[in-house]
């Protein structure tokens, strides 16, 4: 494992004098260079929940399936195959033989039972080694048994429809067991997959770079290596980009889509995707835990307004917690709660309340966030405009999520955030229901309870009708419209900019970020 720092010794001196002078920048030959929107959390897939980190991950590890390119249909990965029992409840794999992880130790059926078993396992001798948010997406797995080295089976409480879409998420990426063990402490940033790139280092602030796997089971990649940077003010990675400091930016601000798509030296890309932007409302304290109060504040907002001239029509309007890339489960019925102050100021009277004071945290930047400081101060003006008296505190990301994961208290009123998921079970089940409140390990940092949403959702996990289950999800969705916890603002179009020296890009439907059939000659 020493050799490879010989060999990328250039490449990294190369990158810290693009570091020290942008303007004179030029990135070095098959190495790619990627500009991100914000430091990552971990590079551990199962204690990851942001997709900036997960654009990093997905390029280390596989899974034991992966969306197929350009959809969000499962595939074989690490298991060639599987077979599902009658009752939906046992899924076999079988799994593909000769694979090592980064560290030379064997794939198999041990290291799968380890990895699933260290999140949902509280006895697990390395469960402590978490806290893994999202292993709810496996909250119905009983039991994970190995048949044999190269079959593995998953025993379900009852049928499960996302299980496999959720097996092609991130957090179903499969880690080195050995890598786990040898660095019980700190694994998040000494990671171990057996993805196309390996690991080289990992400085805070200033890059992640990985390597190519030479002997990565689907093929090598073109590249030698991808250093990931983190730049979290738009403006810089845009500079960066018209310098030469960058190959790849994620997430083109809206004001400077039109500036890239004009210039011959680049490449805009833009895709589709289920995402949701939204303003998480207070429920539990304070002048929002009345729902003609969080009404008042969705007639308030001019949705319009933000994503024509905020967004730049890089967004529509949103109405719900599930996207319209989701149409067989989405309600084509709901209509966004129109701009109407005169409506706004109506409710806020019903409700009793006069010029309700309420605080706002607003992020940096962050995965799919898009413009948030711009975003945010527009809002606190429609809000005002109607008699809100709204405070803005602004954080970076990573602090951000610390500080609004664990839960709204009496001290915030009202958040920014923004999810991109791979079923339309995600959103809703870890951000409304009762049982996803934070204190039970979901995402329900507006404390919104309904008990009918709750029992819709835990239907619609195990309706394995497509038709049947989308009603269920539209019947969810009515209920939270009118419930209102959220200001539904925005359903993004992701967009990416590259030089024209990169070949074999593509941005997914799944938000993720694949580069093994990427090149820059």
């Amino acid at each position: 494992m020493t050799s490879k720092w010989y060999g990328l010794a250039p490449l990294l001196a190369a990158t810290a004098l693009a570091l020290v002078s942008p303007a004179a920048a030029q990135t070095p030959p098959n190495v790619l260079i990627v500009g991100q929107i914000a430091e990552p959390q971990s590079l551990d897939p199962q204690v990851s929940t942001a997709v900036n980190d997960f654009r990093i991950l997905v390029n280390i590890y596989d899974g034991l399936v992966r969306y197929a390119d350009g959809t969000l249909e499962v595939e074989p990965a690490l298991a060639t195959d599987w077979t599902i029992s009658d009752d939906g409840l046992s899924y076999t794999f079988n799994l593909r033989e000769g694979v090592n992880f980064h560290d030379g130790t064997p794939f198999n059926a041990e290291a799968v039972k380890f990895n699933f078993d260290r999140m949902l396992d509280e006895d697990h001798p390395y469960y402590d080694t978490g806290p893994f948010p999202l292993s709810f997406n496996f909250s119905a797995v009983d039991s994970v048994n190995v048949i044999d080295e190269h079959t593995v089976e998953f025993v379900l409480t009852e049928p499960f429809a996302p299980f496999l879409s959720n097996l092609a998420y991130p957090t179903g990426l499969i880690v080195s067991p050995q890598g786990v063990m040898d660095n019980v402490d700190d694994y998040g940033r000494n990671p171990s997959g057996t993805g196309p790139y390996r690991f080289v280092e990992w400085q805070s602030n200033t890059r992640v770079v990985v390597e190519a796997n030479p002997d990565y089971w689907d093929g090598a990649p073109a590249l030698e290596a991808v250093v990931f940077r983190p730049i979290t003010d738009a403006n810089t990675r845009v500079a960066e980009m018209l310098s030469g400091g960058i190959d790849v930016m994620v997430e083109v601000p809206p004001d400077n889509v039109s500036q890239f798509e004009e210039d011959s030296a680049f490449e805009v890309y833009e895709q589709a995707g289920p995402h949701v932007w939204y303003v998480m409302l207070n429920a539990r304290y304070g002048p929002f835990a009345d729902k003609l109060v969080r009404q008042a504040a969705n007639y308030a907002v001019n949705k319009e307004a933000l994503v024509n001239e905020v967004l730049q029509g890089t967004a529509t309007v949103s109405d719900s917690p599930i996207a319209p890339a989701f149409n067989w489960a989405y309600n084509e019925n709901l209509e966004p709660y129109p701009y109407d102050p005169d409506m706004a100021g109506q409710l806020l009277s019903q409700a009793g309340v006069d010029s309700p004071e309420v605080t706002f945290y607003v992020t940096e930047g962050g995965s799919g966030m898009l413009d948030p400081v711009t975003m945010g101060t527009a809002i606190q003006a429609d809000l005002e405009a109607v008699g809100f008296d709204v405070t803005i505190e602004t954080y970076e990301w990573n602090t951000f999520l610390g500080i609004v994961n664990p839960g709204l208290g009496e001290d915030v009123d009202m958040a920014e955030m923004a999810w991109m998921t791979n079923d339309p079970d995600v959103l809703p089940f870890l951000t409304l229901r009762t049982g996803a409140w934070p204190e039970e390990g979901g995402f329900n940092s507006s404390y919104y309870s309904n008990e009918e949403v709750d029992e819709l959702l835990e239907a619609a996990r195990v309706e394995t009708d497509i038709e049947a289950r989308g009603d269920l999800y539209k019947q969810m969705q009515e209920i939270v419209y009118e419930d209102a916890p959220w200001i539904f603002v925005a359903n993004w179009q992701q967009n990416a900019v590259t030089t024209q020296a990169v070949q074999g890009f593509s941005l997914q439907p799944s938000f993720l970020l694949q580069l093994h059939d990427v090149s820059k000659p």
